[in-house]
């Protein structure tokens, strides 16, 4: 169910009870969200998970034992009214507080009352909403409060609780995680708005979908629109989709280019690609344009993808991914996202292979444990004399007098053996490159022992 924002600090330690509204007019004014908000945990809709028969929520308050939590979910889906609830059927004060509104003073008075109520026999359920604003320093100040049990926390965040709060904390805390509504839930929110008001929404079957969708998840949205479309007359006529389109705004799609949502929807973009779902990728790659993200992030992180999933298996890959990425520089928006497009679909289509990635990092691991070790002396330059009576280049094959332009020559360092970090995967054109490495070994193999063919130089 849709939350109501925590009050400033004037209101620090509001009573649970909603504030007064006797009277038609008070009704009236109130907004459809808040007068539907729900009175029992029962009542709140999405998250059975936590506060059904056998919700974790509902299992510690029947014992008697609740912890304190971190509510974490996108907005508009009950953190808010969960706390509030929560501090009601456990029988505690609800302290309510903003990170946005608060400092250290506001903390410190929030703490004092609370070990007041504590010593008159009464706890305290503080809620701190977007906990995660709180800096380091202020969220270190709830530790010893949390841990003497002078109040039971609940914080309430939409980032991810591992990046946004101190480890010291989240071990004290549970983490529970909300989830955005599905439709279901959202019909059941225009059920109930239809019932408050007496009458149904102006809107026929498919518009009726539509405006789930456009709602996203977020409870609170969709009874503002609810709201919006019960104060039409009586008397106007059920709205198809695109009538409902014209009266409403679709709810902006969750998206911070710097935060949690940012990296989810690139590993979508890129895992879908390494899955060879170019569909999947479109829709990811879509996603992240419409939240506003840089179309030269993509470009660079598709790069990446070329040389790191795609290699060798489509030589083209690596060229295709630097063409789209100037062709967007030259172009710009919006006509240059349809060359990063084309380029989603060459990467998600192409053959996959790892095996130069894998190659590099092993070649590095090698040359880390080997040290300084010398190059053999015979592929060494020698253009001194003492370099030549030390033997440098002394044996060297120059390989295209060989026999098929391969010597079959070492060129590791003599105190190593030798090493096969490249191992093509056989797809693509690493078929063929698979094919030709293989015969080298052969010819190396036959030739191990053969001296060398010319004279030193090259």
């Amino acid at each position: 169910m849709p939350p109501r924002k925590a009050t400033p600090t004037a209101d620090l330690f509001a009573a649970t009870a909603p504030p007064e509204t006797d009277g038609p007019v008070a009704a009236a004014v109130r907004p459809l969200a808040d007068r539907l908000r729900p009175a029992t945990l029962s009542e709140v809709v999405g998250q059975d998970h936590l506060l059904g028969p056998q919700g974790t929520v509902s299992r510690m308050l029947e014992r008697g034992a609740l912890a304190s939590l971190i509510l974490w979910g996108p907005p508009g889906v009950g953190k808010t009214t969960i706390a509030r609830l929560l501090a009601e059927a456990a029988a505690l004060r609800f302290a309510p507080l903003s990170a946005v509104f608060s400092g250290v003073a506001d903390l410190k008075r929030v703490f004092d009352e609370a070990r007041a109520r504590r010593s008159n026999g009464q706890g305290t359920l503080l809620f701190v909403d977007e906990i995660h604003r709180f800096n380091r320093a202020q969220q270190d100040g709830f530790l010893p409060v949390v841990e003497d049990g002078t109040v039971v926390l609940v914080g309430a965040t939409t980032e991810n609780p591992s990046f946004a709060l101190n480890g010291a904390l989240l071990s004290r805390c549970q983490v529970m995680v909300l989830k955005r509504l599905d439709d279901p839930a959202l019909e059941l929110l225009l059920t109930r708005a239809e019932a408050e008001a007496g009458r149904a929404l102006p809107v026929d079957g498919p518009a009726r979908d539509v405006l789930r969708a456009m709602a996203d998840g977020d409870g609170r949205y969709i009874l503002n629109m609810a709201e919006q479309l019960l104060a039409l007359p009586e008397n106007t006529g059920p709205l198809d989709p695109a009538g409902l389109s014209v009266l409403l705004a679709k709810r902006a799609a969750l998206y911070d280019k710097d935060r949690e949502e940012h990296y989810n929807l690139i590993s979508a973009l890129h895992k879908s690609l390494r899955g060879s779902d170019p569909d999947a990728a479109l829709y990811w790659f879509a996603r992240m344009l419409e939240g506003g993200e840089d179309p030269r992030y993509i470009a660079r992180r598709l790069t990446r993808f070329a040389a790191e999933d795609v290699g060798l298996a489509d030589p083209t890959a690596l060229p295709a991914a630097i063409a789209a990425w100037e062709t967007f520089e030259r172009l710009g928006t919006p006509e240059g996202e349809l060359a990063l497009a084309q380029l989603v679909v060459h990467l998600g289509t192409a053959p996959k292979s790892n095996a130069v990635y894998v190659a590099y990092n092993e070649a590095r691991r090698a040359a880390k444990e080997t040290g300084s070790l010398m190059p053999p002396a015979h592929i060494l330059n020698a253009p001194t004399k003492l370099m030549k009576q030390l033997g440098y280049g002394r044996g060297y094959d120059y390989d295209h007098d060989a026999e098929d332009a391969f010597s079959g020559q070492n060129y590791f360092p003599d105190a190593m053996e030798r090493h096969a970090f490249y191992r093509p995967a056989g797809r693509g054109r690493e078929a063929q490159i698979l094919e030709r490495l293989q015969r080298w070994a052969e010819l190396r193999a036959s030739r191990a022992s053969r001296g060398p063919r010319r004279p030193a130089g090259g």
